[in-house]
């Protein structure tokens, strides 16, 4: 792959440094990689020992274990039960088949397994760090882990460290867990644990690091990520967090943005330079790429692991993302459907939905989008903004009921409201009344008035919560007041006078413009009808009439009086 052998290119020297240990065969060495997330080489290591050490359910263990980490859970279930064939009485191994049944959101199964992986575990504390491990595996797609299964894990960790209170590996665990939570004082707690008993830990480093991070503490956070790579310069995840760092650093501070997110590509590629450049290495690349809003980097990335014999399908997911981002809607499209199409069921995920409905709407298949959108808030009733969208989209097909009815549950759902969404609530009922009105279907519906109430105390709204009115709501606001006259102009209310009124001082205050003279010549336009038949006050109707016809000299209104006027006063 292009991206790959380019990385690999720029850190050759480090790519080699301690790569004779590829050859090394134990399993001690094999869990040291695991632990610097460099998934291959433990894959390949644990691979030879399953052979070489065929009677030790340890290695089958950790093979499955690897599986997981990459998302191959089928692989994993089977390294698990032939762990538990060579040693039936495996705790490590039911732990593993648990994982794999709460991936696959098989709960009692689950459960059934983590049981059995702890009554087997005796003294040994590893079944109860890799139950605990397993909970914490993120199940939905914002890859947040809820407060019953942290429960769960620090419930499980804490009975593994009443079997062996200095395990450093659980008690990192168990500092997750809490982390999980926002415990951060218990979280620090286990982690201080962790490094007491083994200074030269540097995950423990970087685990207290990712906590300094989530505290907003970017400083203290890139220190202890320095200090993990002091012990151990080939610590890939040092590199990794720290990119996650100056990405959320970026995120916090504007002033920082650029330097940050710039700092976070170079040190993710640190990362990916020491974990053996694998495919599963460059999907969290892909995943980092789109939380830092790198898409230009993500689609070239993406592209090339699609092109990969060895291709994980996610790639054609991480590709539809950013040619959406990149405006690149036909490619966008032909990968979104290659993933659902071959994707397993189980790996798809209401995004991608929203994603598929995006681009299927830029790429002008509206209707279809929109029920595609439709279906991405069923599945994940959370995505409330999403009904932004829709309306927008129903908008723009000039479904203007459809469009008042969506955007009056997005204003009432959302929390990203803005004056402009009132805007476009407020014309979309003043239009779909128009619609109604001025319909040339037979039998002709009966224009409903609420619609047009409705528009005005959307505009109203706005009106009231802005800093300073607008010259276009009020100029709204008396088009849909208009529109409340009875037809008869005799029996005129008046009722958009007020608005009319607003619009020309808004206006005449900030400066007529060209654009402007159209609408003024309305307002007055409307004034004079209002003076003529209300009012029968003629001196001012001629003066409104007249700034009418010098700002439009099309006015239809303005022309009609003037020509009545010449012809006598009859109506024309």
């Amino acid at each position: 792959m292009k991206m790959i052998s380019k990385i690999a290119k720029a850190t050759l020297g480090l790519v080699f440094i301690g790569s004779s240990s590829v050859f090394a065969q134990s399993l001690a060495d094999a869990k040291k990689a695991i632990d610097a997330e460099q998934y291959q080489k433990a894959k390949s290591m644990l691979k030879n020992l399953t052979v070489t050490q065929a009677d030790k359910d340890e290695n089958f263990f950790y093979l499955g274990w690897v599986y997981i980490k990459q998302d191959y859970t089928d692989s994993a279930k089977t390294a698990f039960n032939k762990g538990i064939a060579v040693n039936p009485k495996s705790g490590l191994n039911y732990a593993g088949l648990g994982a794999v049944a709460r991936l696959d959101k098989d709960k009692a199964g689950a459960t059934t397994n983590f049981n059995q992986a702890v009554s087997l575990a005796g003294k040994n504390s590893k079944p109860f760090v890799y139950v605990g491990k397993a909970y914490l595996l993120p199940t939905t797609a914002d890859g947040k882990i809820s407060v019953d299964d942290a429960s769960a894990a620090i419930a499980v960790l804490q009975k593994g460290k009443a079997a062996n209170p200095k395990d450093v590996e659980l008690l990192i665990t168990l500092g997750d867990a809490y982390a999980s939570q926002v415990k951060s004082n218990e979280a620090y707690q286990a982690y201080s644990d962790a490094t007491t008993i083994d200074p030269k830990n540097p995950a423990a480093k970087v685990a207290t690091g990712v906590l300094w991070r989530y505290a907003n503490n970017f400083e203290d956070s890139e220190k202890q990520f320095q200090d993990a790579l002091a012990i151990d310069p080939n610590f890939g995840p040092a590199y990794r967090e720290w990119a996650e760092t100056d990405n959320r650093w970026a995120n916090a501070d504007p002033k920082m943005a650029s330097v940050k997110i710039k700092q976070a590509v170079e040190e993710y590629k640190k990362y990916l330079s020491l974990t053996d450049l694998s495919v599963e290495s460059q999907m969290r690349y892909a995943d980092f790429l789109i939380s830092a809003g790198q898409f230009q980097e993500l689609q070239t990335v993406a592209a090339d692991l699609s092109k990969s014999a060895k291709s994980n399908l996610r790639a054609y997911r991480y590709l539809a993302y950013a040619a959406l981002e990149n405006k690149d809607y036909p490619a966008g499209l032909a990968a979104m459907n290659t993933w659902l199409a071959k994707a397993d069921p189980k790996r798809i995920v209401p995004r991608d939905y929203l994603y598929l409905g995006r681009l299927q709407i830029a790429s002008g298949q509206d209707s279809t989008g929109i029920n595609t959108l439709r279906k991405a808030i069923s599945l994940d009733t959370t995505q409330v903004d999403v009904y932004g969208e829709i309306a927008k989209s129903l908008y723009g097909k000039k479904k203007y009921g459809e469009a008042a009815a969506t955007y009056a549950n997005y204003i009432a759902k959302s929390r990203k409201v803005q004056l402009n969404d009132y805007l476009s609530m407020g014309m979309s009922y003043y239009k779909a009344y128009n619609d109604q009105y001025f319909s040339t279907a037979k039998p002709k519906p009966v224009a409903d008035t609420t619609l047009l109430t409705k528009a005005d105390s959307a505009f109203s709204y706005i009106q009231h919560k802005a800093k300073a009115p607008s010259g276009i709501v009020a100029l709204f606001q008396a088009r849909a007041n208009d529109q409340k006259e009875p037809a008869d102009r005799t029996a005129f209310k008046g009722y958009a006078k007020p608005y009319y009124e607003q619009y020309i001082a808004l206006t005449t205050a900030k400066g007529v413009t060209d654009a402007d003279k159209s609408f003024m010549g309305e307002a007055y336009a409307y004034l004079g009808g209002y003076y003529e038949f209300k009012e029968k006050d003629e001196a001012k109707a001629v003066e409104n009439y007249t700034k009418a016809k010098e700002l439009d000299p099309t006015n239809k209104q303005a022309v009609n009086y003037f020509a009545r006027k010449a012809a006598g006063g009859k109506s024309k």
